[in-house]
Parts: C-alpha cells; structure tokens; sequence
C-alpha cells in the first residue's frame, strides 16, 4: 500500500507534469509564431521596402529627364545628385532577399531595364546638350522603360505582399491550433487536479477528520475509544500511535489517585523542610500547603481557610494581591507581627506574593511570614550599645583624669618603667574614648537626639575649608591634594560642623591608604535638586567583596589590621549624611584607588521645616 508521501507525491507530481507539458508547448508555440513574423517583417517588408525606394529613385530620374525636356539642366542635374545611387543600393538589397517564387525573375528584369535605362537616360543628356529637346526620344526611350520598372516594381511589391497575407494566415492557423491544444491540456489539468482533490479527501483529509473527532472524545475523557484504520500509511501508524497512547493513559488512570496522593505528599513534606513560615492558598482562601513553621506558629493547616483564622493581616494582604495580582506587603512595611513560642519572643514581618500562569493569569497565592527577630535583636543590640557608651564614659574620663595626673607627677615621680606604662594607657584610654564617642554620635543621630543646625552654606567654601584643614597634612604625606570643582557653586543644606566632620573622616581615609606622590581630590558636581561631593584617591582601593559592608558598623576590611580604627567612622558618615536628606556611596577597584561621594540638597531648592 501506498505511504501518505507516495501518495502526495503522486498527486503532485501530475500536476507538475502536466504543468511542465502546457509551459514547453506554449514555449513552442510561441517560438513558432516568432519565427513566422520575423520572416514577414525581416524579408518580405524589406524587399518591399527595396522596391518602394527603387521606385522613387527612378521617379526623381524621371523628373530630371523632364527638367531636361524644359532645359533646366541646373535642376536635372540636383535632381540626379545621388538618385542613381539610391536605386543601385535599393536593388542591390532586392536581389539579395529573394524569398518568393518568381520574385528573382522580375528583380532580374528590373535590373536589366535599369542598365538599359542608364543608356538611354545618358545618351539623352548628351543630345540635349547639342540640339534642340527631342521630345519624342523621351516619350518613345525614356517613358517606356521608366514605366516597365515601376510596374515590375510593383510586381515585386504585390507577391511580397500576398506572401506576407499568406504567413498571417498560417500563423492565425497555428495559434487557433495552440489554442485548441491548450485549452485540451488545461482540462487535462483541471480533471487530474479534480481527481487528486478526492483522493485526497479520501486518503487524508477523511482519515485527519475522524483521527481529530477521536483525540477529542479521548481528550473528554473516553479513555476505552480504539481507533480503526484501513490503511498502513502514516496516518495509520499515527491511528495505532493513538490507541498505544489511550492504553498507556487508562494504566495512568487507574494509577493516577495514588500518583496525586504522593506528590502532595512529596510537595508537603519539601515544604515541611522550608524553614520559614510560608502558605500557598487559592483564590477562594483554602490554604493547599503550609510550612511546618506555618502551622505551628499561626495554625494555617492545610485544607482550611484563612477567613475561619483569627489572621485579620492575611486576610488583607490575600485580598489585596487577589485585586492587584502583584505582590504586597502589609500596608506599614514596618508592621510587625509578634509571637511568643516556648518564652522565646519571635518577630514576623508578613507579605504575599501572587501566583501567576503562562498566561499571567492568578492562580494562587503565597503567604510568606519572614521572620525578623534576628533585626529587632540588632536594633536592641544597637540599645545596649549605646547604653553601655553612656555608661562608661563616665568612669572613662576619670581615669583618663588619673592618668593624666600620674604623668604630670603631681602625685610623685615615677620611673622609667611606670612612666611607658602610663603613656601606653593614656593612648588606649584616648583610643577607648574616641570609640565611645562615634558610639555616642551614632546613637544620638539614629534616634534624632542630635539637633542639627541646618543653614544654606556656599558648597566653594565648605570645599576649600577642607582643603585648607588638610593642607599641611598632605604636604607631610608627600600627597597632591587639589580640588575639581566650579566657582559659582550653589549653596547647600547643612549643618557645617557635622558636614566638616564628615569631610574630616573621608579626607583622613584617604590620606591614611594613599602613599607618597599619590593624589587625592576633592571634587563638586551640581545636580537638579542636589550638589554631588567626592573624595577621590589613588590608594590601595578596596576589594570589591567587602564593599557592600563598608559603610557597616564595626566592619573593618580584614586585610587592613589596626591602622583601620575601630570601624565607625564611615558608619558615622553614613548616619551624618541620611540625617541631611542626601545619599553616600563608595567605587573602588583595589590597586587604583577609591572615590567615597555623597550628596547634599541645594540651599535655594530645600524646605527648611521639612528638611530640619
């Protein structure tokens, strides 16, 4: 039996068969009826041509002979002037495109007349040019020959003419029988397309139509449907492909139950391993999947709904990313949700996040309780910290005050030994209390103790105060310490001593990790509603893993060792310059330098109220 692509290709294959027959019997036709005309047109209509150009040569020689007759020898003579030739050309063409019987003949004949012509034509010029006109020499020589060329011309003209009309009509002939032929091919053609066209139905489309009627009956869940076939082609093969598939489908069936059942289990128990509080809920609140943190913690047990807990947050949140379709936090993105478990006080910070398809459509919805504590416990660290730095400075500066005595000797000499020993602690007691300070500062400028004396300060002035405080220092370093800033600078928003004192610590970093013939810069940019600041260096830069905790509190970058300080300077910094309403950062590529900027708001953009 034929395979489908057999069959196509024969029914394809008769139509360009066919196809291929009408296009090379046009061709051929139409190279026939080409021939045909430019037999017509190339020889017969250039010996008529010939013929009508010997004829008005012989017409001009003619009129000579008369302006002869009138003695006008003048005009004879222009008359002549290349008339002979002409003719001599003309016939010349038509003796060689003879292509009708007895054409030769009569083109011979002219030729001969025309030779006797001459003679005559000759012989009568010179006796006029002697004697008086002898008329009748011209109607009796002259007139006779001069009348047998045009009519032999014209003898040519008409059998060129009739062989012309003749080719027509063969080539009317041949186009009628092309044209029957063609029209014989086309309802070949036509017929054998028909023919293939309900074959086609027969072997394919009918096959097609009652396999598609099948795959939906099964696609509805008739899983028991066999599909019969006929035929061993591929559609038959696809036919038992179908069946293997409804067989294969009714054993999934039958298994299917106890598969369901596993992978929720499967899908429950890798959500059990999920350390947060996380629930996966539909569209109408049923809770599908739960974490075990989720469950204990705020009783969302599979298979219940959210509006039957006593959760009023996730039913707000569920509902709003049901109307959203995005994700959403709690309307407070500091609101906390606290819980007490085994005495242990536990922070949660709720959101929910949609569950969309391929088609962007929401098919659920994912609770997720993220689990805070471990920030509300830094923030009590931060607590304590500052507690502590309140705390100890008091007895700090009492033994700095000793210290201090006891190297003045107020209290008695001292030796050698006990006198390094005292210095040794006066610089630890001065390093301990500049720690307690920047630990003071932070805490003061986070809970807002700290009041800021904001004013409009010139930007140039706050950059060249700067400059002239550290002038000095860098010339001792070895260091170029220049500026890159405009003159007409706008003012800023500031407080000026905390803004000195942030110029102070990143000006002192710079110096601290750039050695001789370094540079370091001081640069200003305006903005829209801001002025940029940088301090720029060419030092040892900062590898690029530590520079997202830069600006943390106590973070030293290992590699630096003490020389580093205690890892609150940058942190104080970061505090100075949020409390302005500006932002810091910081690039560096470690071996070509660091550039730490920060920026100010402008002083004829800022609102003083909102801003203090």
């Amino acid at each position: 039996m034929l395979s489908l692509r057999k069959k196509m290709s024969l029914g394809f294959g008769g139509l360009l068969l066919i196809v291929f027959v009408i296009g090379v019997y046009g061709i051929t036709e139409v190279d026939e009826l080409d021939s045909s005309i430019n037999v017509m047109l190339r020889e017969n209509y250039q010996s008529v041509i010939a013929c009508a150009q010997m004829k008005d040569a012989i017409q001009r020689m003619d009129q000579a002979a008369q302006f002869i007759l009138l003695n006008r020898h003048r005009d004879a003579l222009q008359q002549l002037n290349g008339s002979q030739t002409d003719f001599a050309n003309a016939l010349e063409i038509e003796l060689h495109n003879i292509t009708v019987s007895g054409e030769g003949e009569k083109a011979e004949l002219i030729k001969t007349l025309y030779s006797r012509y001459l003679i005559k034509l000759t012989a009568f010029q010179e006796k006029n040019k002697t004697i008086l006109r002898d008329r009748e020499s011209y109607f009796t020589e002259l007139l006779p020959l001069y009348r047998q060329i045009i009519g032999t011309a014209d003898a040519i003209v008409k059998l060129n003419q009739q062989n012309m009309l003749d080719q027509k009509e063969r080539a009317r002939q041949k186009a009628q029988k092309a044209h029957r032929r063609m029209y014989l091919l086309l309802f070949a053609a036509t017929a054998l397309a028909a023919a293939y066209i309900f074959f086609i139905g027969r072997w394919i489309l009918h096959p097609i139509r009652h396999l598609t009627e099948s795959v939906e009956e099964i696609k509805h869940g008739n899983l028991d449907l066999i599909l019969t076939s006929k035929s061993n082609d591929e559609i038959g093969r696809l036919s038992v492909a179908v069946n293997e598939m409804a067989a294969s489908l009714r054993d999934f069936r039958r298994s299917g139950r106890a598969e369901l059942f596993r992978s929720q289990n499967a899908a429950q128990e890798t959500f059990n391993s999920l350390p947060d509080a996380i629930a996966v809920v539909d569209l109408k609140g049923n809770i599908d999947l739960t974490t075990e943190p989720a469950r204990r913690i705020f009783g969302l047990q599979r298979n219940a709904s959210i509006h039957d807990l006593n959760l009023p947050w996730a039913v707000e949140l569920w509902n709003r990313v049901l109307n959203s379709s995005r994700a959403e936090h709690a309307k407070d993105q500091k609101t906390i949700v606290q819980h007490f478990e085994e005495g242990q006080e536990l922070f949660f910070q709720p959101e929910a996040v949609p569950i969309l398809d391929a088609m962007e459509q929401l098919t659920g919805i994912i609770l997720i309780m993220k689990d805070v504590t471990h920030h509300r416990e830094e923030d009590l660290q931060k607590g304590i910290i500052s507690t502590v730095s309140h705390q100890l400075n008091t007895p700090l500066t009492s033994i700095r005050m000793a210290v201090h005595l006891l190297l003045e000797e107020k209290v008695g000499p001292l030796t050698e030994k006990q006198a390094e020993l005292l210095i040794a602690a006066r610089e630890d007691s001065d390093r301990l209390n500049h720690i307690l300070e920047d630990l003071l500062d932070i805490s003061r400028i986070e809970s807002g103790r700290i009041k800021m004396n904001f004013s409009a300060i010139p930007a140039s002035t706050i950059i060249s105060e700067s400059l002239e405080a550290f002038r000095i220092e860098a010339r001792d370093r070895g260091i170029d310490f220049e500026v890159d800033a405009l003159n007409d600078l706008p003012t800023v928003w500031a407080d000026s001593s905390r803004i000195r004192h942030v110029f102070g610590n990143l000006i002192s970093n710079a110096f601290r990790y750039t050695g001789p013939g370094g540079r370091v810069t001081l640069a200003a940019r305006v903005q829209d509603n801001t002025v940029s600041f940088s301090v720029m260096d060419t030092g040892r830069g900062i590898p690029a893993q530590y520079l997202s905790r830069i600006f943390e509190q106590f973070f030293r970058v290992p590699e630096e060792g003490k020389e580093s300080g205690a890892g609150l300077g940058l942190a104080i910094v970061k505090e100075i310059v949020e409390a302005h309403g500006g932002t810091v950062q910081v690039e560096s590529r470690e071996g070509f330098g660091s550039t730490f900027s920060f920026t100010l708001i402008r002083g004829d953009r800022a609102i003083p109220e909102e801003t203090a």
